[in-house]
């Protein structure tokens, strides 16, 4: 599969939140190794956190009240990297 998806974090700096955003990259970029091209770590405010791949909202911890889980991230990632996959994932669990 060709490495071209980008994801960027949206992070809130006044809340100080760029740790929790660099460990979901770590967690992105070590369970999609071939998937990803990249995956980038945006400052921002106004407490924001969200990852939008290629430009479409998958997250948003403003909207939502709450951080995403490791595994919710990963899986909303699968679900628009590698459709196909996803759903026969979801049909064995």
């Amino acid at each position: 599969m060709p490495r071209s998806p980008r994801v960027g974090i949206e992070y809130c700096t006044q809340c100080r939140w760029l740790l929790r955003a660099a460990w979901v990259a770590q967690e992105l970029l070590t369970t999609f190794v071939d998937d990803l091209a990249e995956v980038a770590l945006v400052p921002g405010t106004g407490g924001v956190f969200y990852t939008p791949p290629d430009g479409q909202l998958l997250f948003s911890r403003k909207d939502a009240g709450r951080f995403p889980e490791a595994k919710e991230v990963k899986q909303l990632v699968r679900d628009k990297t590698d459709p196909v996959h996803s759903d026969v994932q979801k049909l064995l669990a």
